[in-house]
């Protein structure tokens, strides 16, 4: 195994998690964007997943964050963990100098990541309502504790991070759709409801023993919950294009995410939540093929314009139930 860059060694000891002087190692892991992440064995045999915060994200676009947005993840896991303590990892430390933070290691074996098992087309829509129903109660009991609203004072960081990359740049790609997605923006800033993790993805979320395990918050804000929950919809519904022959349970687990999140809303009305929404998620279903953090499975051209087609068609004309999103793209897909 590798040395552990320096700068996380000198997180670790910040953390107390190792000694002055004393090093690791550890191997780097794949697939994050925003930042390094690492999985360290500390000089005890202890296993840790570090992670450290990049200030420009690994991808083409020029996409600058700033690294304190790691602060608001280690409080995100610490208040989520109150709600749902076997949804979340175990926060060990965080080093704000350096932008670090540990979290126990929970092994790919005992914990596979939900986006693979869904490119493999294994759409489980038990998994996919325990999805919706855990991030409704962590929102759930967020709600009831506006008093941590000043823990997440991101509003700026929110809009660098998800508004712009998403629908602001979308809007220059689409400068007709403009004033729409713009709208969507300033609805989306203005609305303060609960703590939102804001990136409800499966790349962030393990098939755990005991359910669903959140990942990455790096994107907390107290804000809109329906963010988080058009955010997760929109990736089923891009999935349809990656494995075709799953299509029909990706919508399936599409529906029981959507009814099993929406049943545990009790902060508002469910209904108002729902429009919210489903008048967001064309936007954010346009933003993966013309913003700046397009999905990297979907290659071909026709693929692209399909979804163009579906979202472009759905934000001229918002719906206000997720069912319409839904039919709109089964339509689309022929099935």
């Amino acid at each position: 195994m590798p040395n552990v860059p320096g700068e996380m060694l000198q997180g670790l000891r910040a953390m107390g998690l190792l000694d002055p002087g004393a090093t690791a190692r550890g191997q780097p892991l794949a697939g994050g964007v925003s930042s390094d992440i690492w999985r360290v064995v500390l000089p005890d045999g202890r296993e840790v997943c570090v992670k450290r915060a990049l200030p420009k994200l690994k991808v083409a676009a020029d996409w600058q964050a700033p690294v304190v947005r790691n602060r608001y993840e280690a409080r995100w896991l610490t208040h989520a963990r109150e709600a749902a303590p076997c949804s979340v990892p175990l926060l060990l430390g965080q080093d704000e100098a350096t932008g670090t933070l540990a979290m126990e290691w929970l092994a790919p074996e005992a914990y596979p990541v939900w986006k693979e098992r869904l490119r493999e087309g294994r759409a489980d829509a038990a998994f996919a309502a325990e999805v919706g129903r855990r991030l409704a109660r962590i929102q759930a009991r967020m709600a009831q504790r506006p008093d941590i609203s000043s823990d997440f004072p991101t509003d700026n960081l929110f809009h660098a991070i998800r508004l712009e990359p998403y629908l602001v740049a979308t809007a220059r790609a689409h400068p007709d759709l403009a004033p729409a997605l713009e709208a969507l923006v300033a609805r989306t800033a203005a609305t303060k409801r609960t703590l939102v993790h804001g990136d409800v993805s499966p790349k962030n979320i393990l098939v755990g023993p005991k359910g669903p395990v959140f990942l990455d918050a790096e994107c907390a804000w107290w804000g809109d919950p329906a963010f988080d929950l058009a955010f997760c919809l929109n990736h089923l519904l891009l999935k349809c294009l990656w494995t075709p022959r799953a299509a029909r349970d990706f919508l399936g687990c599409f529906d029981a995410l959507a009814t099993a999140y929406l049943a545990g809303v009790g902060w508002e009305a469910p209904a108002t939540l729902e429009a919210r929404a489903a008048s967001l998620l064309p936007g954010l279903f346009l933003a993966r093929v013309d913003g700046k953090s397009p999905v990297e499975y979907l290659t071909e051209e026709q693929d692209k314009d399909r979804v163009r087609r579906v979202a472009r068609a759905l934000l001229q004309c918002p719906p206000d139930r997720l069912r319409t999103v839904r039919f709109a793209w089964e339509e689309e897909l022929g099935l």
